[in-house]
């Protein structure tokens, strides 16, 4: 007997999956499990767990600026260089904001990075292109964002890991996965602690 193609399975086999990682809140994840994540084998894993014919991948980050750290800032800078060009990622990223606080405590500058809105914008001017919206984060503000595109039959899965979720994103997609119970191989160099200068 003949197989009959469904139209399940063709959509399975032309689906496009869009993928949208909030760089900060990977980080607790990565300082979590003591490494950092090759993102090459990340793009490869979600390629394929996710069935996948084509993937698109975004990376939103926001970075020190110059003369704020003790350390150099150009590895950050070709690590963006090699997610754009060796990888083919989209990289949205922003300086740091520097917010002067003056309390009882005494004064001292808060940094602020926050890239929501960039990762909003793109998920909804993009929501024709994909079939499913992969989206690296644990921010309850999503939950909105995430039932809207629910609404528009598009599927959303959530990644995050433990003490870095809400409970409303994690149980408000389609489904969630805890990026440290991930059994394939995802990660790559270990974090080396950065040593403090002597002043």
């Amino acid at each position: 007997m003949n197989h009959v193609t469904t139209k399940d399975e063709n959509e399975n086999k032309n689906k496009t999956a869009f993928v949208f990682i909030d760089a900060s809140n990977l980080w607790e994840a990565q300082k979590a499990k003591g490494k950092f994540f090759n993102y090459e084998k990340l793009k490869f894993f979600l390629k394929n767990s996710h069935k996948a014919k084509n993937i698109k991948i975004f990376y939103y980050t926001a970075y020190p600026a110059n003369g704020t750290r003790d350390y150099d800032l150009d590895g950050k800078h070709k690590f963006y260089t090699y997610l754009k060009k060796g990888l083919e990622f989209v990289v949205r990223k922003k300086e740091l904001k520097r917010i002067p606080i003056h309390n009882n405590i005494g004064d001292f500058i808060k940094e602020k990075g926050n890239m929501d809105v960039e990762m909003t914008i793109d998920m909804l001017h993009f929501k024709k292109d994909y079939q499913e919206a992969i989206l690296f984060s644990g921010d309850s503000d999503f939950l909105a964002l995430v039932n809207y595109l629910k609404n528009a039959n598009k599927k959303v899965y959530i990644y995050s890991s433990k003490n870095n979720i809400s409970e409303e994103l994690r149980t408000g997609g389609n489904g969630y996965k805890d990026v440290l119970k991930i059994k394939d191989d995802i990660w790559g160099r270990e974090l080396q602690h950065r040593e403090q200068k002597e002043k």
